[in-house]
């Protein structure tokens, strides 16, 4: 099965699907990771959400996940590490480069 261009920890995949049991995420959803924004000066940032798949979507299954990805986003996203940090004053999905 193809991988995605970018790695989930398994931190975060934890919290993903914990995510999904506790906020009843329906079937035919699943994990979008994307970008948001035009890279240039101000650079893009990123997305992590639940969404139905569009005509113009990778998909992937990461640990019985199924994930989204936008083609355009593809380039964006190579090398990128998305985290999951609990910490006194952090606490949520973290794109490390």
């Amino acid at each position: 099965m193809q991988q995605p261009p970018f790695d989930i920890s398994p931190r975060a995949l934890a919290e993903v699907k914990a995510i999904m049991e506790r906020k009843a995420v329906p079937a035919g959803y699943a994990l979008r990771v994307g970008i948001r924004g035009a890279a240039g000066c101000a650079g893009v940032s990123y997305l992590i959400g639940f969404d139905k798949a569009q005509p113009t979507d990778l998909t992937f299954n990461l640990e019985g996940i199924p994930v989204l990805l936008d083609k355009k986003h593809a380039l964006y996203l190579a090398g990128v590490r998305v985290n999951w940090v609990d910490r006194e004053a952090e606490r949520g999905f973290v794109f490390e480069k």
